[in-house]
Formats: structure tokens, C-alpha cells, sequence
């Protein structure tokens, strides 16, 4: 059997379409009978998944498996830092949180998790025939190379070359792509075999002089520029600071969902099948904005749910809210955003930072503890009342009682899960990912007056939105250059 084969992409910045190219490519090899792998040794992002083997992962890796047609595990992202604050992130290693650091102490650890990196990247080669490696951030940020593992660190560690990519559509893409060169280290540079320019709008032909000025200056192969597609915007998008580019009303709807947008909002995917739903206007509020009149409010996960229900004060989102149910509006509060709906949000072992209690909205009549240790679990059940079949995941720390759980949001196991109020205005769940399903979305959409016909599962949605970007990709970049790079790995 060939040994099986790796190649890394790099990034000249962060959100320079990385996750969708290694996902696009994964797609492209996978049909054509390869078996592929993803991975990244270090995500940060606070939207993330569980897999099947109980851990979580960056959700941009899950895509990534499931562009390759695979289930998604622990090994795929090693390391996923979660951000709490400005300055601080939980640490998870291989799928199981570790612990809280602040940046600073964060570096100085990050030499002991080289070898968990590379045990899972020797893991995931063995079954496969290529790795698709997805750097983090910027592969020019030398400030941070002392022990780096995210990129030319663990390129170097695990002898893997490298893909840049670059930005075309942020300006300056020459300049940023030709300047990673000139700051890296000789060795570092020399990793680098190629480059592909990303998100070209407009005629591609007038920038083929540019495609040769940066292979001029760099002795880089120019393997493809790639125009912008617009599908890719049904796809899950990694960092809460794309959310507003990356997702914009299509639909001029009947229904009319606002979600107010919070500092460390958590596993906004969530959302995703609600925007490509016909019919309903889903609008991200940004701070300073205040809600709008709407149908349903939905208060996300967070990542900091305390220092997040502060924030929604400080906006007077709390009073849009109440005035909203004084309306006769309807509030979903998923996860952090149930918490959120109780009266006391208590904290005792300062899990969130700081020890004590934060009063919460009053709009369900339960409390929540937060303690220490995460569920994280795939679960099957049914919506309530509709008895409508439910499929998601729990991904939360912290346990949630109270009168209104009398009235669940649904059952899990045969077990209540979530809570509604009497009115049947409010209703929260621990519940993510549910909105997937075709049938979920139009049961709740019906409590807020939409019939409509029945919606496909998102899904369907993802996979047409993955093929059509493959074909895309097929036609813009030299994939048997690209392959021609993949080194093989040393097991």
C-alpha cells in the first residue's frame, strides 16, 4: 500500500477562506477515490461539534469530515482554544477540556502539546491516503513562532509542505502573500511550494499579471485563482467576526427572527438552516442597534454567559426583550441563552471568572449552577408538543432547575430536557443543531403562524453547497500540481 501523503495550508491572515478550501478540496478528492483526512492542529473558535467518539472539535473540521465522507473525531483538531474573554480560553486537548488560560501563560505551554499534535497526525495518516493540514491565523505572525504548533512549527515537526493562501477580495493580496516570504525564516520559507489567490471578483483575467509578479518574487507555483461563490454562504462559518459577512438575508420573510449578536456568542450554526429557510428574515443586531420588532427572538450559546447577559444589559436589549413578550412575541434561548431566561445565573467556583451569582431575565421560572465538567453527547428525542422527531447535541457545563422544566421543550431518552413557560411564549433548551431538521424548523416556524411545505433537511442543503463548490474548484485550481506537492508521511 502507498505511504500515505500530507499537505498544510497556510494563510497570509485569518479569514482568508482556509476552512471552505480544505473543505472544497477534501470534496475534490474524495471523489476521486481518495481517502482523505483533515486536519488542524490548533483552532480557535467557539463554534465547535461533538463527535463520535465524545470529544469536541472545531466545527469547520466537522465540515471538513464531512466533505470527505467520514465521521468526525478528536484526532481531526487536536487543540481547540474557546475564547471566554479578551484575553483568556478554555483549552481542549484531544476533545476533553483541560482548562482556562490566559494568553500569555498560553504560550508558555504550548511546547507540551506538540506531541498530542502529532500522535493524533500520525493517527489520522495511517488510514489515510492524503491529510488536508489547515493552518490557523497568519503564517507570517514570527512573533509567535517559538513553539509554534499551528503552522510552519508543526510543518517543520512533521515535514509537511505547504499551501499559502491568500485574500484577493480584502486588497493588498500581492503585498501580503510576497511579504509572508520576506519576515519568515530561511527555513520556513522554504516550506512554502505554492500559493493560491482566493475570492477574485470580477474578471479573473486582469489579475493574471499579479498571478505572475507573486511567482516571480517568490518561486512559488501559482496553482489557481479562484473566483467568489456565493453558495459558500450555506455553509457554517468558523469565527463570530464573519457572521455578518457571511450571512445576509435573502428572503424577504414572513417571519421575522432577530438574534441579538454577544460578545462570546457560541455555536452560531445553530442559525444556519434558519437563513436558508424561504420565507423567514433571520437579522444579526449589533451592538449599539436595538431589537426590532419580530416574531421570535433567539438568544444563542455563549461561550461566557455571564459576562454575555451583562453586555445584553448594557445594550437594553433586556428591555426589548420583555417589551417583545409584553407584545406577545415568542423567545428561544438555546444553551447559554436558556441560562439566560432563568432568574439566577450562580457561578460558586468561578468557572466564568469570577465567584457569585448574576440575576438573569425572569422569563422562565428555573436557576442554573454552573459546575465543573462539560456534557458532551449526541442525543435523539422528540419536540414537545408536537411529537416531532429530534436530532442534536448537548455541549454545555452547568445544571439547570426549575418549575417550568413541569413543561419540557422536548424529551430526550424518554427524560424531560428544557423548559417552557405556561404562556408558551418562552421556551429554552440545552438542545443544539435541532434547527437542521426540515421538520423542527417548520414545527416551530407553525407556533409562530408560517405554513409552508415541508423543508428539506440542512443537509441536503451543505452537500449540494459542497459538490457545487468541488466543481468550482476542479475548474480554478491545478489539482494535479497541488497533489504533486503532498510529501509523503514519515510513520
Amino acid at each position: 500500500m502507498p505511504s500515505p501523503r500530507a499537505l498544510m495550508f497556510q494563510g497570509t491572515g485569518s479569514s482568508v477562506g482556509k476552512s471552505v478550501l480544505v473543505a472544497g478540496l477534501a470534496r475534490v478528492l474524495t471523489r476521486r477515490g481518495l481517502r482523505v483526512h483533515p486536519f488542524k492542529p490548533q483552532n480557535m473558535s467557539n463554534n465547535a461539534a461533538v463527535t463520535a467518539d465524545g470529544g469536541e472539535i472545531g466545527r469547520a473540521q466537522a465540515l471538513q469530515a464531512q466533505a470527505c465522507g467520514i465521521a468526525p473525531t478528536v484526532d481531526m483538531n487536536p487543540i481547540l482554544l474557546k475564547p471566554q474573554s479578551d484575553i483568556g480560553a478554555q483549552l481542549v486537548v484531544r476533545g476533553h477540556l483541560r482548562g482556562t488560560f490566559k494568553a500569555r501563560d498560553y504560550q508558555h505551554i504550548k511546547r507540551d502539546l506538540m506531541p498530542h499534535v502529532l500522535d493524533s497526525f500520525q493517527s489520522l495518516a495511517q488510514g489515510a491516503d492524503i491529510v488536508l493540514v489547515e493552518g490557523a491565523g497568519s503564517a507570517s505572525e514570527v512573533n509567535l513562532r517559538d513553539h509554534d504548533i499551528a503552522n510552519m512549527g508543526f510543518a517543520q515537526a512533521a515535514d509537511v509542505d505547504v499551501v499559502l493562501i491568500g485574500d484577493i477580495d480584502r486588497g493588498g493580496v500581492i503585498a501580503s502573500l510576497v511579504g509572508t516570504q520576506a519576515v519568515l525564516a530561511d527555513a520556513d520559507a522554504r516550506r512554502i511550494r505554492g500559493f493560491i489567490v482566493n475570492r477574485m471578483r470580477g474578471d479573473p483575467s486582469l489579475f493574471s499579471s499579479g498571478m505572475s509578479l507573486i511567482a516571480e518574487h517568490t518561486g512559488w507555483a501559482p496553482l489557481g485563482l479562484v473566483p467568489n461563490l456565493g453558495i459558500l454562504q450555506s455553509l457554517p462559518a468558523e469565527d463570530a467576526q464573519d457572521l455578518c459577512a457571511h450571512h445576509h438575508s435573502a428572503h424577504s420573510g414572513h417571519i421575522k427572527i432577530a438574534v441579538p449578536h454577544m460578545p462570546m456568542i457560541a455555536n452560531f450554526d445553530d442559525l444556519d438552516p434558519l437563513f436558508n429557510t424561504p420565507d423567514v428574515d433571520v437579522l444579526f443586531v449589533e451592538p449599539g442597534q436595538a431589537l426590532p420588532v419580530c416574531d421570535l427572538i433567539i438568544l444563542p450559546g455563549s461561550k461566557s454567559t455571564c459576562s454575555d447577559l451583562d453586555f445584553l444589559r448594557q445594550q437594553g436589549w433586556d428591555v426589548d426583550i420583555k417589551t417583545h413578550v409584553r407584545r406577545g412575541g415568542r423567545v428561544l434561548g438555546i444553551c447559554g441563552g436558556y441560562q439566560m431566561l432563568g432568574h439566577t445565573i450562580s457561578d460558586p467556583e468561578g468557572i466564568e471568572g469570577v465567584v457569585g451569582h448574576s440575576p438573569g431575565l425572569g422569563l422562565l421560572d428555573v436557576t442554573t449552577e454552573l459546575t465543573h465538567g462539560k456534557r458532551l453527547l449526541a442525543v435523539k428525542g422528540r419536540l414537545e408538543p408536537e411529537q416531532v422527531a429530534v436530532h442534536g447535541y448537548e455541549m454545555h457545563m452547568g445544571r439547570t432547575t426549575g418549575n417550568d422544566q413541569a413543561r419540557p421543550f422536548a424529551f430526550i431518552d424518554q427524560q424531560p430536557e428544557g423548559a417552557c413557560s405556561p404562556d408558551g411564549q418562552i421556551w429554552g433548551t440545552y438542545l443544539h443543531g435541532i434547527m437542521a431538521s426540515g421538520a423542527i424548523r417548520q414545527a416551530l416556524l407553525a407556533r409562530l403562524g408560517m405554513q409552508a411545505p415541508r423543508y428539506q433537511n440542512h443537509e441536503n442543503i451543505v452537500e449540494t453547497a459542497l459538490n457545487t463548490w468541488a466543481d468550482h474548484l476542479e475548474h480554478h485550481i491545478d489539482i494535479p500540481a497541488l497533489l504533486k506537492l503532498a510529501r509523503p508521511v514519515s510513520l
